[in-house]
């Protein structure tokens, strides 16, 4: 899948799932979980040990079962490390932080790297280091009025929002009200007690609710 169209497809479902567990059969129930319910990209992250290990078989599983879905790797910090899992196939990236050096080995891969980013000038810097989406984190801390005053001076930033963001009619409208390019959601969705349960329809549910929601507040606008 190429850079363009991971893009797109992030903007036009509305909805990233984000989501890490060290053991890979969890991992591929959360991910098929999310593709029933209607994404198409998934943000895996970096966050244990067994991280790559895991990575690098779900992204094998994905690519042979799940036609149309982008598997993108996040919470990287260094240009070795992004070049590491960008090796082992993944779609994009996203980090916490701003590094230009993890957007150059994304621009020389050709695939998308959306920095994380929580002020004007990490934005600017952001973009003039060649993110075409950035990623505001946190959003709870940071708000929605962020967004909004920020389009003044930048009206054609592309902005994910994530932390804080739930799956819910008011958070949705608020964040895409504000004028978000998409949202990040990762514990609301997936919730420890429903995963002990192995509750894996649930998880698929609130994944399609909140892409409706998506789309719901998209027509009204």
């Amino acid at each position: 899948m190429d850079k363009d169209t991971i893009l797109v497809l992030l903007n036009e479902v509305g909805i990233l799932p984000l989501f890490y567990h060290a053991d890979i059969e969890v991992a591929k129930e959360i991910v098929n979980a999310s593709y029933r319910g209607g994404a198409r990209a998934f943000e895996f992250t970096n966050r244990g040990e067994n991280a790559f290990h895991v990575f690098s078989e779900l992204l094998a599983y994905t690519k042979e079962s799940l036609p149309g879905l982008a598997m993108g790797i996040g919470t990287i910090y260094d240009h070795e490390t992004a070049q590491r899992f960008i090796n082992a196939g993944a779609d994009f990236v996203v980090t916490p932080c701003l590094n230009p050096a993890v957007g150059e080995a994304c621009i020389n891969a050709n695939i998308p790297w959306i920095p994380g980013v929580s002020t004007l000038t990490e934005i600017y810097n952001a973009r003039q280091a060649g993110a075409e989406v950035v990623k505001l984190f946190p959003g709870d801390v940071v708000g929605s009025a962020f967004i909004k005053a920020i389009r003044g001076p930048m009206p054609d930033v592309k902005i994910m929002v994530t932390g804080g963001v739930q799956p819910t009619k008011e958070s949705i409208g608020e964040w895409f009200g504000a004028g978000a390019y998409a949202v990040g959601l990762g514990s609301n969705l997936f919730p420890k007690d429903v995963i002990a349960e192995a509750n894996y329809p649930w998880i698929e549910q609130k994944v399609a609710e909140s892409i409706a929601l998506v789309k719901e507040f998209r027509e009204k606008v």
